[in-house]
């Protein structure tokens, strides 16, 4: 359980930061006149930080790199909406609510079904 934890953890962190890098733009001028300074100061940190967390979920998994790969993704829907509701003030309109829900599904159902 400490492999999961320490993955999923490291996902989030990973989805923070490449909503940063990539939407940045959106919110801080410097981030819009610099893209490219921008990726190279995150790109590499934030691949390692995928990188570290997809194996800590697989060793969990018994080797099995799916439900690593729906941890990453759901885990990016969910960090995705927060960081743009609070960030750019954008809402949560019907249709992305229910990808929401979908999302906290998926993660339930990697972390719960045996």
């Amino acid at each position: 359980m400490k492999n999961l934890i320490a993955g999923v953890s490291l996902f989030v962190l990973s989805q923070v930061l490449i909503w940063i890098q990539t939407n940045g733009q959106f919110v801080w001028p410097w981030f819009k006149k610099n893209p490219l300074l921008v990726s190279l100061m995150g790109g590499t940190i934030i691949s390692y930080l995928f990188i570290v967390g997809t194996r800590l979920v697989a060793e969990h998994f018994d080797g099995l790199l799916w439900p690593g790969r729906f941890l990453g993704q759901a885990t990016g829907i969910l960090v995705f909406a927060g960081m743009t509701f609070l960030l750019l003030n954008e809402g949560i309109n019907t249709k992305t609510g229910v990808s929401l829900i979908i999302a906290a599904i998926l993660i339930g159902i990697q972390i719960f079904w045996k």
